[in-house]
């Protein structure tokens, strides 16, 4: 590091807040950042923008102290800093908001907020603690009642938490780590009026993003990356989305949004008949009924919390249900072996844990859903494992890489080619939960194919996505989930934006 008395050049009025020069951080067998420049300068949304795996997240954990370089300065107004973890850089105004929340969820939002302030005393004074929170959350347009627990909260609002729980220790540089991936489009409206309102106060953001239409909306800058270097940088003024297309993935990139041709249904292959799901006295899914067809894609629209989670777990055989039951093909499902053996490929919600292994290598995940006799070929699967990798661009090391290594969206590649180009065997049901979410607009394009390909072959697919663009361009049929019922079922024909935004908010 460069001594604490070197001022960097432009370190006059005007300068950047933080900057970071060349900036180099390895892994094993992957460099994440190599010679790295980038900097923020007050009051600004400077967005870094790019593919799964560029290295956005990991420069944005080295600016906060989480991850120190092996080469390269950080300047904290225009003075070199060393960061040698987060709280080195909260010391310093720097605070991160992960994109997987760090919330103890028994808490309340209050209890979160302050844990760990080492301003506080040991005993503390509830009423004025609460009062604090909420001060500090309406200054900023962060509506959060200080008394809730976690559990009881929306993503968006623990979002909320984290981001009041950064300003309270003072941050006057956040960075939010794709900060919009399980927001509704409601919700990230709100959070860029928020944005909006810190970089008034002075407050300097660092957005991570890799979606194209937020980053023009809400950027004053944009730097982006590809395989751990800066391909470009521009302003807000000048942002081009297929320019900053190009530059994120390398290609062309067709934005226009594609309308998927509608299939020709045969006779229904995957059945729901009076599902539902109670957790004590919650009803998660009440009395569905919901057939897909044969070269049919049925899309399940909703916000977040509506029942999602909990149908597809039950249709892949995961969760069994209070009541009601589920058939493919004729055959009652009752466990997730019944779900493989009928031919039921599942892309869940959560890719690592519920989807992928993570102690696992990329090669051992696919060898999950194999359908195998006694004998399993480790090679065999380390060669398909270096075909996924090279089709769909994973960024990994190899098929040795452990998955709990890789970015949410490189995750999410291999899952989904597991389930749907995975051993060569087509399967007859899709049930694919969220499937291109925190995905670039490259891998977005590939997904989106293999369903589309799933069901020219003769599978029936029910596609669940909060991103209602996706399933209006991709669905045959649309159903809408509210509080684990059906409210609005329409063909694409007759499907109306307006009537599936009011069912989806349960407006009758």
């Amino acid at each position: 590091m460069t001594d604490d008395t070197t001022v960097r050049p432009d370190s006059g009025p005007g300068a950047p807040v933080l900057a970071a020069t060349g900036v180099v951080k390895r892994f094993p067998g992957v460099v994440a950042l190599d010679d790295v420049d980038v900097d923020l300068r007050a009051g600004e949304v400077h967005t870094l923008l790019g593919e799964n795996g560029a290295g956005k997240s990991t420069l944005a954990s080295v600016l906060c102290g989480a991850y120190q370089p092996e080469v390269g300065t950080v300047f904290r107004h225009g003075r070199p800093v060393e960061l040698r973890s987060p709280r080195d850089g909260l010391a310093h105004g720097i605070a991160m908001v992960h994109q997987h929340f760090r919330l103890v969820e028994r808490f309340t939002v209050s209890e979160n907020v302050v844990l760990g302030d080492p301003q506080l005393g040991r005993w503390l004074a509830r009423g004025a603690i609460d009062d604090r929170v909420a001060s500090v959350a309406e200054t900023f347009g962060l509506p959060v009642d200080p008394r809730a627990r976690i559990h009881d909260l929306s993503v968006g609002q623990r979002q909320r938490v984290e981001i009041v729980k950064a300003l309270y220790r003072g941050a006057d540089v956040l960075l939010l780590d794709d900060p919009t991936a399980d927001l509704t489009p409601q919700e990230t409206e709100a959070l860029f009026v928020t944005v909006r309102a810190m970089t008034a106060a002075g407050k300097s953001v660092v957005f991570i993003s890799h979606k194209l239409g937020e980053v023009v909306e809400i950027s004053d800058r944009v730097t982006v990356m590809r395989g751990g270097v800066v391909t470009g940088q521009v302003a807000r003024v000048d942002a081009d989305r297929h320019e900053l297309a190009r530059l994120m993935v390398g290609r062309d990139i067709d934005l226009d949004a594609q309308q998927f041709a509608a299939g020709s249904p045969g006779s229904p292959c995957l059945i729901a008949k009076g599902v539902t799901v109670r957790d004590g006295e919650q009803t998660a899914l009440d009395a569905i009924d919901l057939e897909v067809r044969a070269g049919e894609i049925v899309g399940v629209a909703g916000v977040s919390g509506n029942g999602q989670r909990e149908l597809a777990d039950v249709l892949a055989g995961v969760l069994a249900p209070t009541s009601g039951v589920v058939e493919v093909n004729g055959q009652p499902i009752r466990s997730a072996r019944a779900a493989r053996a009928a031919g039921v490929a599942y892309v869940p919600e959560e890719r690592l844990g519920t989807g992928l292994a993570p102690s696992l290598t990329i090669g051992e995940n696919l060898l999950l859903t194999r359908r195998r006799g006694a004998l399993v070929s480790r090679s065999a699967a380390r060669r398909d494992a270096r075909e996924i990798i090279a089709r769909f661009e994973v960024k990994a090391p190899g098929p040795d890489a452990r998955c709990r290594v890789l970015s949410g969206g490189n995750a999410q590649k291999v899952l989904v080619a597991r389930e749907l180009a995975g051993d060569g065997q087509a399967p007859k049901v899709v049930v694919a939960s969220a499937p291109t979410r925190g995905l670039d607009v490259g891998a977005i394009e590939q997904v989106r194919a293999l369903l589309d390909d799933a069901r020219r072959n003769g599978a029936g697919v029910l596609l669940i996505s909060e991103d209602l663009d996706e399933v209006l361009a991709m669905a045959d049929r649309i159903v809408v989930l509210y509080r684990g019922r059906i409210s609005l079922e329409a063909d694409r024909a007759s499907a109306d934006r307006g009537a599936i935004g009011r069912a989806m908010a349960g407006i009758a």
